[in-house]
């Protein structure tokens, strides 16, 4: 995002190339055999940027869960004996081999997604950078010496690998988000079972794809170690409902952590849930205003308001108000809307028909809660009616109900005035979901207070920057009705390791902790 948006196109006139055409090619490069995308009566797969047909998948039946699980449980009872720093050169030529096919994986992304090819580009950046911290982490899994009251007794943590991992992936993110598991499950110990997004498996296939060659170079891997099931919603079911696997990764919505919670739990497997984010900023008196609009465009339109830590509410104070607002509106207004390819296109599709319906179910909903409007009406490009164009939509609000209480997937964002700081912050909080969040401030004590205990009720909470766009060095996750999980860095590994607590007597003596007789005539 860029400070002169005024001068930015409203939308793309290019006409079409064949998207088709180029996936083909791009797929054929990462090394996908077309008959792959190409099956009679298959899952059809279309471009978002033009709506055209990419090719036809065939999904894999119910019964492939079983076997895939199969296969992978038996590679964990090789792979956990095969050393961490051993795993982790694995995890090491999985990122050579991202390195090399970047510019063409991002391409795909780009295709199949809607995303910018920065973004698409930058999504496997992320990928390769998870990749790094992975390798060094695989001589880091540590656990702790401790303090025994017992004489001549030693007291420690030790961590092994856990089992079977499920990754259900959605499509905003559809080859990050598998990385951010499979790189750690792998040095930890645990071969990883993927199920992608039904609308975006064209780039599961490819990175599948690369990750063979990372496999095939590493040489003694064991078969099952990196499994990839396309299908429907039942087989990330079938996945969740199968004993054998320990842990379940699920990144979507709400809704479905709720149908996916409940059956880990009646097993007692593990969960990470990565779900719904309602993201909000505050903009306080104090603030750099002309940071806070580029932080807040590019947090309210990147990817099409396709993120789960896309901005959609800011609460901004009264003070500023009638400064900051009309000047956003103004942004809203200017900026590109169009194929991303496109110079000066800095909001891309939506991914289908289904997400353009919801949006404007939402924008009805605030209209009628007395809203104000401006945007959210559909662009026409180049590529017609075949593909959901929408301008980015600036919801005025009277007051924090209706639709603001609930994530829409589209580029809205709903603002309101402030007045006190303990006010924004409590409707900072008042909403289910509790993924990410920002103020921006100069005033040093209330950047202090909204990261405090008393701040923020969100996995992330940023000062002076927007709530997207997080780095794979801190754990990435939410709480509430996001689910609580935690991803990539920091120590999101023990998720994946199963920890066990050991005490060895070396005496010649049997003492029991808290003092405890137990004394046998013998």
């Amino acid at each position: 995002m860029t400070a002169s948006l005024a001068s930015l196109p409203a939308s793309s006139s290019a006409t079409p190339s064949s998207v088709t055409a180029q996936a083909h090619a791009l797929l054929q490069a990462l090394g996908v055999p077309l008959d792959q995308v190409q099956a009679e009566g298959g899952w059809p797969v279309r471009s978002p940027l033009t709506g055209e047909l990419l090719g036809q998948v065939a999904l894999q039946p119910a019964s492939a869960v079983t076997a895939v699980v199969d296969q992978a449980q038996r590679a964990f009872l090789a792979w956990r004996e095969v050393p961490a720093p051993r795993r982790g050169e694995l995890v090491r030529l999985l990122g050579e081999e991202l390195r090399a096919a970047k510019t063409q994986l991002g391409q795909l992304v780009t295709l199949e997604v809607g995303k910018s090819p920065s973004e698409g580009e930058g999504e496997v950046q992320e990928m390769i950078d998870i990749c790094d911290f992975a390798v060094g982490l695989s001589r880091q899994l540590h656990g702790l010496t401790l303090a025994t009251e017992r004489a001549q007794h030693r007291m420690m943590e030790t961590w092994h690998p856990l089992g079977v991992c499920g990754v259900i992936s959605a499509f905003n993110f559809p080859v990050a988000v598998w990385s951010w598991n499979a790189a750690l499950a792998l040095v930890c110990g645990d071969p990883v079972v993927w199920k992608p997004s039904e609308k975006t498996p064209l780039t599961a296939l490819a990175t599948h794809a690369i990750a063979q060659r990372a496999l095939a170079r590493f040489g003694d891997a064991p078969e099952g170690l990196l499994s990839l099931l396309i299908g429907e919603r039942d087989t990330g079911a079938d996945l969740v409902d199968d004993p054998r696997v320990a842990l379940v990764s699920a990144t979507g919505s709400t809704a479905m952590g709720r149908a996916v919670a409940p059956k880990l739990a009646a097993r007692f497997a593990r969960a990470l849930l990565e779900l719904g984010g309602n993201n909000a900023a505050i903009v306080a008196p104090s603030a750099d205003l002309d940071l806070a609009l580029r932080g807040i465009a590019f947090a309210a339109m990147g990817t099409a308001g396709q993120r789960c830590t896309t901005l959609r509410r800011l609460f901004v104070h009264e003070s500023i108000y009638d400064t900051l607002v009309p000047r956003l509106v103004r942004a809203y207004a200017s900026v590109g809307v169009g194929d991303p390819r496109e110079p000066g296109n800095l909001v891309g599709p939506l991914i289908d028909e289904a997400a353009w319906q919801a949006m404007q179910q939402a924008l009805d909903a605030a209209r009628a809660a007395g809203g104000t409007v401006h945007g959210g009406e559909r662009v026409l490009t180049a590529a017609g009616a075949a593909a959901c164009y929408a301008r980015p939509a600036l919801v005025e609000m009277p007051t924090h109900t209706g639709p603001v209480l609930h994530e829409t997937f589209a580029p809205i964002l709903y603002v309101l005035r402030y007045q006190t700081l303990d006010e924004a912050i409590a409707l900072n909080n008042a909403v289910g979901a509790g993924l990410s969040s920002s103020i921006f401030t100069l005033n040093l004590r209330e950047a202090e207070r909204f990261v405090s205990a008393t701040g923020s009720d969100c996995g992330i909470a940023n000062v002076n920057i927007g709530p997207s766009g997080a780095e794979i060095g801190g754990a990435f996750g939410g709480e509430k009705e996001t689910g609580g999980g935690r991803e990539a860095g920091s120590d999101s590994w023990k998720a994946y390791m199963r920890r066990a607590t050991n005490t060895i007597n070396y005496s010649t003596e049997l003492p029991l902790a808290q003092g405890v007789k137990f004394d046998l005539d013998a």
